[in-house]
């Protein structure tokens, strides 16, 4: 089934009819949520430097202003890399991921908020000296490429590349960028605005974007099936309390904000 139909489906099943009290299995109050993400995904999430046990970044902030939509208090924590990440969700030890993409394997154990918090492109990146003449996913064919493991540019694309591209996945983003500066990979497969922003703190001017785009694609707020404080109503507080943010175009100032922060915080 489409995303689109997929999503606005599950839309159709929520109600807002029972009290906020009611919020939960056995009528327990939701009082607290914790919400964490990729913590090398700069502007949206890093890893804060002062304390190290919370993440900061466009998509915190705006977990910030979803708190105070919603009236419960959102923390986002650091809780290890993205696998990890993903794995405490369907533990439920997290509740939230702040920006994933939608796959069918997540949507097992979580359920994607509507309203997607923005617009995603994934690029190419390469080395100056090497460049790969992009513009369609079979031009891949041949080279060796790199990303980070657990990561998902789409379902298609993800397919694609099982099949058809050889790409090597390590544990993180740095580590990706400096194997392609170096020679080791011909092409890193990443979101453009991340990989941007570590290959100019890493200083690593010898890299750049292919003009062609492999996916654009929603970054979503989840909800995990696991969470204590799992329900339809809460689902439907928090697409609403997200769409009247997003419409607010405030996502955009977050990331122009949150850029400035990282390239700051690098020197």
């Amino acid at each position: 089934m489409p995303l689109a139909r997929t999503l606005a489906t599950t839309a159709l099943l929520l109600t807002a009819s029972l009290p906020w009290s009611m919020a939960v299995a056995g009528g327990t109050p939701c009082t607290q949520l914790i919400a964490s993400g990729n913590p090398e995904y700069p502007p949206y999430l890093w890893v804060d430097a002062d304390d190290g046990k919370h993440l900061e970044g466009a998509a915190a902030d705006l977990m910030q202003l979803l708190s105070r939509e919603i009236g419960i208090p959102i923390t986002v924590n650091y809780v290890g890399p993205w696998a990890r990440v993903q794995k405490s969700v369907q533990d439920g030890r997290v509740d939230l991921i702040a920006g994933a993409f939608y796959t069918q394997p997540r949507r097992q154990y979580m359920s994607y908020i509507q309203t997607p918090m923005t617009m995603t492109r994934t690029a190419i990146w390469m080395r100056d000296s090497k460049p790969v003449n992009y513009s369609r996913w079979l031009d891949l064919v041949g080279y060796r490429g790199v990303t980070v493991v657990n990561n998902s540019f789409g379902e298609e694309f993800d397919r694609f590349a099982e099949h058809s591209l050889n790409i090597e996945t390590v544990g993180s983003v740095e580590n990706a960028l400096r194997m392609l500066s170096l020679g080791r990979a011909d092409y890193l497969i990443y979101e453009d605005e991340p990989a941007n922003a570590y290959a100019r703190r890493l200083g690593m001017r010898n890299l750049k974007s292919a003009s062609g785009t492999i996916t654009r694609e929603p970054l979503y707020l989840t909800l995990g099936h696991q969470s204590s404080c799992y329900s339809d109503q809460l689902y439907q507080r928090l697409n609403k309390a997200l769409k009247k943010l997003v419409d607010s175009k405030v996502m955009d100032q977050l990331l122009e904000k949150n850029l400035q922060r990282w390239q700051e915080q690098g020197r």
